[in-house]
């Protein structure tokens, strides 16, 4: 089943609680949350007290995404706040597996993410232990980029390996995920997709999720 997880990097912090009602009744399952340290990416976002407003007003679950480096730090702090699935960047972590094992630990979803120059192969090794893996479709650190194509390469060799390897673990797509894009990225094989700008761009949340899931579904056959 293909999910969309708004992302509030693009909502309207001053009505955050407002915007992520809207996108829950358009058809989100998940709230995907941004974590950016100005040092992994060129940009400073929000941190644990964010996700603990967050957990009041949603029972959503809490889709973190750590763009920072030593995640092993936050991670408790994450999980104190409501966090329910936690990533960290294959290219952040200087022990992957640890790190993984840390967040699962803190009884959290643990997934990983790559950027869109790094390989899927690096991580069969770990594929095993992860909920979800995330395909960077921008370089990230803003949102509102342009989709990068050879993305779509990338989900399908992941949608190969989770077949060969017998696997359930998601994939997720993160970066330029929009009406002309949602089609590709749900064909070559995502089910997770996050969109930001998508959603909350237009000033009309709710409406905008429930187009954009139509638009996955439907390619996606369901």
């Amino acid at each position: 089943m293909v999910e969309l997880l708004p992302s509030i990097l693009s909502a309207d912090f001053a009505r955050l609680a407002d915007e992520v009602a809207a996108a829950e009744r358009g058809g989100g399952t998940a709230i995907h949350v941004d974590i950016m340290d100005g040092h992994f990416v060129p940009n400073i976002t929000i941190g644990p007290p964010v996700v603990k407003s967050l957990r009041k007003v949603t029972k959503l679950p809490l889709d973190c995404h750590l763009m920072i480096e030593n995640a092993d730090e936050f991670i408790p702090a994450f999980a104190d706040a409501g966090a329910n699935w936690v990533s960290v960047h294959y290219e952040a972590c200087r022990h992957l597996h640890r790190s993984l094992e840390l967040i699962a630990h803190h009884g959290m979803q643990p997934g990983v993410v790559i950027n869109p120059a790094t390989r899927v192969n690096l991580l069969v090794d770990i594929l095993p232990m992860v909920h979800h893996v995330l395909i960077m479709s921008v370089n990230p650190g803003f949102g509102g980029q342009s989709f990068i194509p050879f993305a779509l390469d990338k989900i399908r060799h992941l949608a190969e390996l989770r077949r060969e390897m017998g696997l359930a673990f998601r994939i997720e797509v993160d970066g330029g995920v929009a009406h002309d894009t949602v089609a590709q990225v749900v064909k070559a094989g995502a089910d997770l997709l996050v969109a930001g700008n998508a959603v909350f761009g237009g000033g009309q949340p709710e409406q905008d999720a429930r187009a954009l899931l139509k638009a996955a579904r439907d390619a996606a056959g369901e």
